[in-house]
């Protein structure tokens, strides 16, 4: 099997897997940045399902030592609150130290954002289940940067395809993404999953964008 044929494979199994624990709805959904969606891809749902947790965070650390060189960076970082399940397993599989990025600033303790040991010039590695617009990731970079750390990439599981990628690479942060949404979405119509109707809705949404 060719690498292509194989990276096809992986995207079929994961859209398999989404469809079976059934992440994905449709209706009229707000997104964390404000966006108003038709549809919903709910990853959050993931960790409940302990073989397809598993399965594809083995997938995600499994992408991870392919694309990218995995002693370039020293840590990594869980973006608040879908990300941290998915980065702590992906941290464990590649044996790397976890941090997790609070929302806001803790008001007791040490009244950090981060919460790990953190040095100065520790290279992060960013994860997070999914991206929309980048808002999430863009502060999670600013917060580890605010300590000292140094950020450069960032893993998601999917890429909605509505303009985060760009707004990452303006900051200098380079997305790798598992799965597009359109390759979702055109494999689970392949598999008989969606109908045309809800393939369409979901392409006209990244159209849109």
């Amino acid at each position: 099997m060719s690498k292509k044929e194989s990276e096809e494979a992986i995207k079929t199994e994961i859209s398999k897997i989404l469809n079976k624990i059934g992440a994905l709805r449709f209706g009229a959904f707000r997104l964390t940045s404000g966006k108003i969606s038709p549809y919903y891809i709910d990853l959050r749902i993931v960790p409940s399902f302990p073989a397809a947790f598993q399965k594809i965070c083995n997938l995600q650390a499994s992408f991870i030592k392919e694309e990218m060189d995995v002693k370039a960076f020293s840590r990594i970082a869980g973006i608040p609150i879908a990300g941290i399940p998915f980065a702590s397993l992906i941290a464990y599989n590649l044996k790397k130290p976890f941090l997790y990025i609070r929302k806001g600033v803790q008001l007791h303790g040490r009244q950090r954002r981060i919460e790990g040991i953190l040095t100065p010039g520790d290279r992060v590695l960013l994860v997070d289940d999914l991206i929309t617009t980048g808002l999430s990731l863009i502060e999670a970079m600013k917060a580890i940067e605010a300590e000292g750390g140094v950020t450069t990439d960032a893993v998601v599981l999917l890429d909605r395809e509505e303009g985060g990628r760009k707004k990452l690479e303006k900051n200098g942060i380079k997305l790798h993404a598992l799965l597009k949404m359109s390759e979702t979405a055109n494999k689970l119509y392949d598999i008989g999953a969606i109908d045309e109707t809800k393939l369409k809705t979901i392409l006209k949404q990244i159209k849109k964008t």
